[in-house]
This record gives structure tokens, sequence and C-alpha cells, in this order.
């Protein structure tokens, strides 16, 4: 899986989210819902800024490919669930998106628990 593309592509979503949010939603969101989404795109860049650095780790050889693939699917998957959850949270203030957030901020913690882990071992 070509992991820096992918990361490539995410940053360039989380620039156009946030920018649409700060034109396209500003007047339609609320104050809180308006937080939501910020929180949503900052968590969304960090770690699609994290997965293109993790991405090139093998090429340096700080980890292995098999561990570089599992962490940067555990940051996409976390992209998704926390940031997407959140986007929709925002969009639509339905609570019970809410309930999907965690899972995505697990996938973020297991992927940088995970590097660390690694990188101690290495």
């Amino acid at each position: 899986m070509n992991w820096s593309a992918i990361a490539a592509i995410l940053l360039g979503l989380g620039v156009g989210l946030g920018a649409f949010g700060a034109h396209g939603l500003k007047t339609r969101l609320d104050a809180y819902s308006m937080g939501i989404w910020e929180k949503a795109v900052l968590y969304h860049f960090f770690h699609a800024l994290g997965l293109l650095i993790v991405s090139i780790l093998p090429r340096v050889q700080a980890v292995s490919q098999s561990t570089t693939d599992t962490i940067c699917g555990l940051l996409v998957i976390g992209i998704i669930l926390f940031s997407g959850s959140l986007y929709a949270l925002a969009l639509t203030g339905a609570p019970t998106l809410g309930a999907i957030t965690p899972v995505g901020g697990v996938a973020f913690l297991a992927a940088w628990f995970l590097l660390a882990w690694r990188l101690i071992r290495h």
C-alpha cells in the first residue's frame, strides 16, 4: 500500500475540510458544532501528517514494513472513525455519532503506542 500517497490525499482533504468549515459552515453551524468541526480537522490533519512520517520509517530502517502497514492502517481507521464521526456530528447534531468517536481514538492510541514499542525494541 502506498501510505505516503494516502497521507498526501488525507492532508489535502484536511486542508479542504478546514477551509470548508471556515468559509462554508461558519454561518450555518452554532459555536458548539463549529468547535466539533474544528476538533475533527485538527485530529484529521495531525494524524494524516503522522501517517506521512510513519510511511517513511521503513526507508530509514527504523521499523519494518509490516509494522508500518499496521500503524498506518490504524491511523487511517482512526481518522475515518474519530474525525469522520465528529464531522458527521457537527453537521447533523446526532449524538449517537459521538459513540463512534472513542473507537477512532483507540485506533490512534494503538498506532502511536505500537510505534513507540517497536522503536524502543529496534
